[in-house]
């Protein structure tokens, strides 16, 4: 049986942000995880788990529109530009986001040890 590639676990951790499931984002999230947000700060996998287990943040729309993924052995970089829309504290937003993210193989899948977050401004 071939094990999963890291666009499968692209695609369950973009359900798990769509649906709030804290247990698969607990599983896909490393445990050293540090993250850049599109404000520029950095904050790991406990910040990222209490946004969604508060309901402080409900994504409510990821869909991607383009995705490169390079795979060097254990890691793989996966840059992905979505179509997103949330609500943080209340307020919704919306808009073109880029995400890179650096996945590491583990001996019980693939985990998110690195990402960023960015804005993508209107193309001309």
């Amino acid at each position: 049986m071939e094990k999963p590639q890291v666009e499968e676990y692209e695609d369950r951790l973009r359900q798990a942000q769509l649906t709030g499931d804290v247990a698969v984002l607990e599983q896909l999230l490393d445990d050293d995880l540090v993250f850049t947000t599109v404000a520029g700060s950095v904050v790991g996998k406990k910040d990222d788990l209490e946004l969604h287990r508060s309901g402080r943040l409900r994504i409510t729309k990821m869909e991607p529109s383009e995705s490169r993924v390079l795979t060097l052995g254990t890691v793989a970089v996966v840059s992905v530009q979505m179509e997103a829309e949330a609500v943080l504290d209340g307020i919704c937003t919306s808009g073109r986001l880029r995400y890179t993210r650096v996945w590491t193989q583990r001996p019980d899948g693939w985990r998110i040890v690195a990402g960023h977050m960015s804005v993508v401004s209107a193309q001309p």
